[in-house]
């Protein structure tokens, strides 16, 4: 019983948070939608997320790791956090609805 449950969490943890931005919007019309997702996440485990998360079924995945950027603010200097995005491709005709409307 406690292992389904440890096992549905760890699925579900792969994927952090939608991405939302410019360049997301313009490819969710593609059906391709960008999650900031763990950085020990793979594409298969990106994919099963997805899919139960959404209930959508997932036909291509890519992933880029964004490297920590120098950052300042008059003298004060520190570096922005990296992370690991995915772009996920879903089936023709499906949606995932991430923007609330």
């Amino acid at each position: 019983h406690s292992r389904n449950n440890m096992a549905a969490l760890k699925i579900l943890s792969h994927i952090v948070s939608p991405h939302i931005t410019e360049k997301a919007t313009d490819l969710a019309a593609k059906n391709q939608y960008v999650f900031v997702v763990a950085r020990a996440a793979n594409k298969r485990d990106i994919a099963r997320s997805v899919e139960k998360m959404y209930g959508v079924n997932v036909r291509l995945v890519r992933i880029v790791n964004v490297h920590p950027k120098k950052m300042r603010l008059g003298r004060i200097q520190g570096v922005k956090k990296g992370y690991k995005k995915a772009m996920v491709k879903v089936k023709e005709g499906q949606k995932i609805e991430i923007l609330p409307t």
